[in-house]
């Protein structure tokens, strides 16, 4: 007898089959595919407007009895989606992810359902390897270099610099995957280097100031003299690890990849490209010429959901030598996993795992994140990503002439990718980064153009960057007017200045605390 029996008659029956809906996919997609494409008209506002409806509707006690796939999809449509993020509207330019195009959306679904995990001979798992293929192609990287897919420039830095550790341990004859760093390790990058850089030095074991800042010149861009006076100065640690920069998330700039990796082969030292928002900016012939030296790199990462607009958690790493990828990286086989596969010929899609690129990274249960990639490209190909970069920047090149010629706008930096960083400035009297500070924050709340903040070389600057599929030139022609209206607006009321001030200089304290000059809230 089943356990419950005696407590209700009809417990038996209930326990033979399970209360969630697995299937009628078609009907139940068909209805949230309705309120999403509401959602993408972008007319419901922001959700804190709203926030106590919702927050009252959302935040109730477990419930002991479920309500249904039928309610849960009417609250989902209800709830959910009205309420959610700004992020994929394009007139928000703040982050540097974006709203996810639909056939990334619909690769995703797809791979939930019909591939939940990373392994096997299915489809699914072949993409991985054709699309991380399609990248190196796309982007020019070194020929034979072979990549993975993770969650994001984040758990991609980590890949990249684990496997740099891997190779500079090795070189001195110990292995510090499986016996631990025996003698204190350097990476050198610059302060515009992303901050995921020092997480990943403390999670490696080398300790966040394992990190060496090497000094940068006014756009953010190391100066290779410094790199060399660093090298130089190394003590008896040892280099692990040169982190260039294909695109800063801060301002967009590009370091001299063709100098540091001339210095980094000189020094026998790895060689590492971050290009998580940056590097597909090699496909706008205005700025390819900039990437020259990225062929010396021994590392290199993007994040497809950024510019390739895949639904966030889609980063790859590619490296020379995936086979010291494993040696960092690798986990013992276990018995119900590998130990369940077949050793001959392959006739079923689980007598094999597959690649096995749980043992180049950190995750072992993972999704299939290249059919996602591998949709995004076959969609619109490599001119219609190269047509959308060269947009991009050309917007923000047209922002900067904008304020060019316009006698209250000011230029802090120029473009070299689609982020422009500039400021309202009126007649130049009074506090400046207060009122942009002030004005920012207007902008946000109205919602016509929705940019972030940054700091650049002390002072605060309106930072729009532009990456997702929807952005045109009529959202940085909205910025520019949005600036210079709320900026008359802001100095006419005489209040822009004084109600700033102690937000601003927090902000401005805190970005320049950090070691890495990103904007708030960029996510990785």
């Amino acid at each position: 007898m089943a356990v419950g029996a005696d407590n209700d008659p009809d417990e038996d029956i209930i326990m033979e089959r399970d209360r969630a809906a697995c299937g009628d996919l078609g009907h139940w997609l068909q209805q949230i595919g309705r309120d999403l494409d509401h959602f993408l008209r972008f007319e419901h506002g922001d959700a804190m407007a709203r926030a106590g409806d919702w927050r009252a509707a959302l935040v109730r006690p477990l419930p002991a009895h479920g309500v249904g796939i039928e309610a849960v999809s009417a609250e989902i449509g209800r709830w959910l989606i009205p309420n959610g993020s700004q992020i994929p509207n394009p007139a928000s330019s703040a982050f540097i992810t974006t709203g996810a195009a639909t056939a990334g959306a619909l690769a995703t679904a797809a791979g939930a359902i019909a591939a939940p995990q990373r392994i096997g001979l299915t489809a699914f798992n072949l993409l991985e390897e054709v699309s991380l293929d399609w990248l190196a192609e796309l982007f020019e990287l070194p020929a034979g270099m072979k990549g993975l897919y993770s969650s994001g420039g984040s758990v991609a830095n980590l890949v990249a610099l684990g496997t740099a550790r891997q190779a500079a341990f090795e070189a001195v004859g110990r292995d510090p995957a499986r016996d631990g760093v025996d003698r204190p390790g350097r990476i050198f990058a610059t302060a515009a280097s992303h901050h995921t850089i020092r997480r990943a030095a403390a999670v490696l074991g080398l300790g966040r100031d394992a990190v060496r800042l090497v000094a940068a010149d006014a756009m953010g861009r190391m100066k290779p003299a410094a790199l060399r006076e660093a090298l130089a100065a190394c003590d008896d640690a040892l280099p692990v690890a040169v982190v260039a920069n294909a695109g800063t998330t801060n301002a967009g700039a590009i370091d001299d990849l063709a100098a540091l990796g001339a210095i980094a082969r000189l020094h026998r030292l790895w060689f590492h490209v971050d290009g998580a928002y940056g590097l597909p900016g090699i496909l706008d012939p205005r700025v390819r010429p900039l990437f020259r030296g990225l062929e010396l790199a021994d590392s290199v990462i993007v994040d497809p959901h950024k510019w390739l607009g895949a639904p966030v958690g889609i980063g790859a790493t590619f490296v020379r030598d995936r086979a010291l990828m494993s040696r960092a990286f690798t986990q013992t086989a276990a018995d119900y996993l590998e130990g369940a596969c077949e050793d001959g010929d392959a006739s079923h899609s689980m007598d094999k795992l597959g690649i096995p690129y749980a043992d180049f990274g950190v995750e072992l249960s993972a999704p299939c994140r290249g059919a996602v990639v591998w949709a995004l490209l076959r969609e619109i190909g490599r001119e219609g990503l190269r047509e959308r970069v060269c947009r991009h920047n050309a917007m923000a090149r047209h922002i900067a002439e904008r304020a060019d010629a316009h006698p209250e706008l000011e230029v802090l930096q120029r473009p070299t990718l689609s982020i422009c960083c500039f400021r309202y400035r009126g007649d130049g009297s009074g506090d400046l980064d207060a009122l942009n500070q002030r004005l920012h924050r207007e902008m946000v709340r109205r919602g016509r153009a929705m940019p972030s903040t940054t700091v650049i070389n002390g002072r605060l600057a309106i930072r729009p960057c532009f990456v997702g599929a929807r952005a045109t030139m009529a959202h940085a022609e909205q910025l520019v007017d949005e600036v210079i209206a709320i900026g008359r607006e802001l100095v006419g009321r005489g209040d822009g200045f004084a109600q700033g001030r102690r937000a601003r200089q927090h902000n401005i304290d805190t970005a320049l605390s950090r070691s890495a000059g990103h904007p708030t809230g960029e996510q990785r």
